[in-house]
């Protein structure tokens, strides 16, 4: 399915989630997660399911002054 990662448009099998931060090679990493426009909390992942022309944005901490 086609959706939207960090603004650009992508080509996904997954159809959670978690799946599609597994087929992005994020998992382990400290993320934050949101799903058109909506913050998605780590335990609620697993029921965030993805739809055609969904827009995810997905974060990592940075550090520096």
């Amino acid at each position: 399915m086609k959706i939207i990662v960090n603004g650009k448009a992508r080509e996904v099998a997954a159809e959670r989630l978690p799946e599609l931060l597994e087929e992005l090679e994020m998992t382990g990493k400290h993320v934050a997660t949101a799903l058109n426009g909506a913050f998605v909390p780590r335990p609620l992942r697993d029921t965030a399911r993805l739809a055609e022309g969904d827009r995810v944005e997905i974060l990592t901490p940075m550090q520096g002054g």
